[in-house]
C-alpha cells in the first residue's frame, strides 16, 4: 500500500457534537457501508489518525469520533469536504483518493460497532502473487508494465474504486462492470464477427479492444449488427479463491495507485 504523506499524518478531523439539537443525520451502518470499506478505513485510521485521535477516537478534548455526531458535518459529503479542506483549529487538509476517502468515512461512521480484532486484513504481497499466478488476472488485465490490454487497465484501480466495489468485482464481476467497458459483438456487412470490449462510442462510430488485444474502429453505418452484453467475461473468484486469498487480492488491488 502506498505510504501516505508525512505532512498529513495525524489528525483526520476536528469534530464533535452537533451544534443544532435534533438535526437529521445520515444513516450510519451496514446497509450503507460495506465491510471491506470499513476494514480498509480502519487500516488507514491506524496509520494516519491514531496519533492525534487515539484508538478510541476520543484523545482530543471535546471530540469523540465514536459518538456518530459531528460539529462540522451531517452527511458524508460534508465529511468529505471537511477532510479535504482541513480546519483552522489545527487539522491539516488531506489529499485522499476515492478509495481512501470512502474507507475513512465508512470507518468513522462505524467506529462504535467495528471490532478490529475480528477482521483479518489481506496482504498485498501475497495478493500480487495470486493476481499473477493462481488468479491468472494478467491474462486480461494490466497492472503497471505487466499484463494484457484485453481487459481494463488496473494500474490505478486502488485510487479510483472503493474497497467494497473491488471486493464485489471479485465475486460478482457483472455487478461492477462500467458501461463503457461492457463486452460487445460486432457483425460487419460482409459477415465478419468481432468480439471485444467497448472503449468509446458516439452516434456514428464505435471503438473497441478486440479479444486479441487489437484496437478496432468501426462506422456504425458499416455494421450489420452491434450487440452490447451485460454479462462480464470475467469469472467470479468466489469458488476459486479462499476467503483469505480474496482478502489478499483485494489488498493488492487497493495498493495500485498508478505508480510503477
Amino acid at each position: 500500500m502506498r505510504r501516505l504523506p508525512a505532512a498529513v499524518a495525524g489528525v483526520v478531523m476536528w469534530i464533535g457534537p452537533l451544534a443544532v439539537a435534533g438535526e437529521a443525520q445520515a444513516p450510519l451502518h451496514d446497509s450503507q457501508y460495506s465491510d471491506a470499506d470499513i476494514a480498509y478505513g480502519a487500516t488507514l485510521y491506524a496509520a494516519r489518525c491514531v496519533t492525534c485521535h487515539g484508538t478510541q477516537g476520543d484523545a482530543i478534548g471535546g471530540v469523540n469520533l465514536r459518538s456518530g455526531t459531528f460539529r462540522n458535518a451531517v452527511i458524508d459529503r460534508d465529511l468529505e469536504r471537511f477532510i479535504r479542506a482541513g480546519s483552522p483549529a489545527g487539522m491539516p487538509a488531506f489529499v485522499l483518493d476515492n478509495s481512501e476517502m470512502a474507507g475513512i468515512i465508512a470507518y468513522v461512521r462505524n467506529m462504535n460497532a467495528f471490532d478490529a480484532a475480528a477482521v483479518k486484513t489481506g496482504d498485498a504481497t501475497r495478493g500480487r502473487a495470486i493476481f499473477n499466478g493462481k488468479g491468472a488476472c494478467t491474462g486480461c488485465h494490466r497492472a503497471g508494465a505487466a499484463g494484457s490490454i484485453v481487459g481494463p487497465n488496473l494500474s490505478d484501480v486502488g485510487a479510483a474504486r472503493s474497497a467494497g466495489s473491488l471486493q464485489r468485482s471479485l465475486v460478482d464481476p457483472a455487478s461492477q462492470m462500467m458501461p463503457i467497458n461492457r463486452p460487445v459483438r460486432v457483425v460487419t456487412k460482409d459477415g465478419a464477427i468481432v468480439n471485444g470490449r467497448r472503449l468509446n462510442e458516439d452516434t456514428y462510430s464505435l471503438q473497441l479492444m478486440d479479444d486479441r488485444g487489437t484496437l478496432r474502429s468501426f462506422l456504425k453505418a458499416d455494421l450489420r449488427d452491434y450487440t452490447v452484453s451485460a454479462t462480464s467475461p470475467m469469472p467470479s473468484y468466489k469458488g476459486t479463491l479462499s476467503g483469505d486469498e480474496l482478502a489478499d487480492v483485494l489488498a493488492y488491488l487497493l495498493s495500485l495507485k498508478g505508480q510503477l
